[in-house]
């Protein structure tokens, strides 16, 4: 059988499923201890005691044929403790009465009729006083006696009881569960920080299973930042040492006359924007740490900066306001590298950002020929050129545009997502990150 309908209902949390687990079988296990022992004990004692004073009201009206008077001046209904009256007949209930809170008092009211004929009617105005209503001795008599002698005085407190002490004891789980989740959700948010670019203390804590799990992330964590700290080192070196050389070249073909030296000029030139692309993916989104950044100045800068080189771009939408902790250089180059594969592809481009409470997307669409949905996930692979899809003849590029983005993108905890523009016909690029 299959539950899945009841999934949209459940909490999400980790908290929240704690709580259904601590509290559902304290619940269950309280319905059934009220439902049995009301049922078993408070009807079997119930049922004891009015079968006991029913004998005795029986005793008292056989002794006494006469009216209320007799019976209330009895020895036998002193001893017993009943009080009789005489009532008039529009005053009997039509039916028995009692209260809707008053949990024994179907037992006693079903065993009174069963054990006294000639019973007219039970009422149970409170729980201090049982009234029994007959036709003896050619009237109509009410006798009264305590009730706490036809039934346990008090059963709610029971469930009062119950109720007071599960939620005492729910409390005390919870805190002590709180404690124990607590290592659980530092980690998840740490393991979060890193995954944006965030380094966050953490120190493993809690029950033997989470501290393994906090110290394998730390040791990940470690890992990673040694492997970043000498990629860093690596490209620092790899900058220089090929900067240099294409320098020395640069400087010699300018003694060169113009005409013999334009090509190589311009072989230079793209060997230089090559190794620049080379460089800024394998340096990828983790320089600098993220600080309060406002999306909306940024990207009306990079436009501004793009129409300042000629470059066919319009910002056509800015919604929102307020900041994010960004990596403002790694957004920078991700959008300036999607204007750059907008316009290289298509005759113009257009820019949108809109900041929300939940997320923010930059949007960078163009009227090339796009990209089919197919190879769009091999579109953001490194180093990919789609020749049937792209116009290659348009530019020189390797194929790490996208790819760079894609990787700022997830760095800031976001993605890059690909689709048809349907404003302009061509490929609609979407940085979306959550905030």
């Amino acid at each position: 059988m299959s539950f899945r309908w009841l999934k949209p209902y459940l909490p999400r949390s980790l908290y929240g499923r704690a709580m259904l687990i601590l509290l559902l079988p304290v619940i269950t296990l309280l319905l059934v201890v009220s439902v049995v022992f009301i049922q078993r004990h408070f009807d079997g004692v119930s049922e004891q005691m009015t079968t006991s004073v029913s004998r005795e009201v029986r005793l008292l009206l056989s002794e006494h044929p006469g009216g209320a008077a007799e019976i209330a001046g009895s020895t036998t209904a002193r001893i017993l403790q009943i009080s009789a009256e005489t009532v008039a007949p529009g005053d009997v209930p039509g039916e028995d009465i009692r209260q809707w809170y008053d949990l024994t008092g179907g037992v006693v009211t079903r065993h009174l009729h069963a054990f006294l004929p000639g019973l007219l009617a039970v009422e149970l105005p409170d729980t201090q006083v049982v009234r029994l209503y007959f036709d003896h001795g050619g009237e109509t008599i009410a006798l009264s006696f305590d009730r706490r002698r036809a039934s346990a005085a008090n059963p709610h407190q029971l469930l009062v009881n119950m109720l007071v002490f599960g939620v005492l004891m729910t409390i005390v789980s919870f805190l002590y569960l709180r404690n124990q989740l607590r290592p659980i959700t530092r980690l998840a948010r740490a393991a979060e920080a890193f995954g944006r670019g965030r380094h966050e203390p953490y120190r493993p804590s809690g029950a033997t299973e989470v501290r393994a799990a906090g110290n394998a992330f730390v040791n990940m964590r470690a890992r990673i930042e040694r492997q970043i700290e000498q990629r860093t080192l690596m490209l620092s070196g790899v900058s220089h040492d090929l900067r240099t050389p294409l320098t020395r070249l640069k400087l010699g073909l300018s003694m060169l006359e113009d005409e013999e030296a334009a090509p190589m000029r311009q072989d230079v030139a793209d060997m230089e924007r090559l190794l620049n692309e080379f460089l800024d993916f394998a340096r990828g989104a983790q320089e600098g740490e993220p600080e309060p950044v406002d999306p909306m100045a940024l990207v009306r800068q990079i436009v501004e900066d793009a129409r300042r080189a000629e470059l066919p771009v319009t910002l056509v939408e800015a919604e929102g306001a307020g900041q994010m902790r960004l990596r403002e250089g790694g957004i920078r180059r991700a959008v300036e590298n999607l204007i750059g594969n907008a316009v290289r592809y298509g005759a113009r481009a257009e820019v949108s950002v809109v900041l929300s409470d939940k997320s923010l997307r930059i949007r960078v669409e163009d009227d090339g020929p796009g990209i089919p949905v197919e190879r769009r996930e091999e579109a953001m692979k490194p180093f990919t050129r789609l020749e049937p899809a792209r116009n290659q003849n348009r530019g020189t590029g390797v194929g790490l545009g996208l790819s760079i983005a894609l990787d700022i993108a997830r760095a800031h905890g976001g993605t890059l997502r690909l689709a048809e523009s349907a404003k302009l016909g061509g490929l609609r690029a979407d940085i979306v990150i959550g905030r």
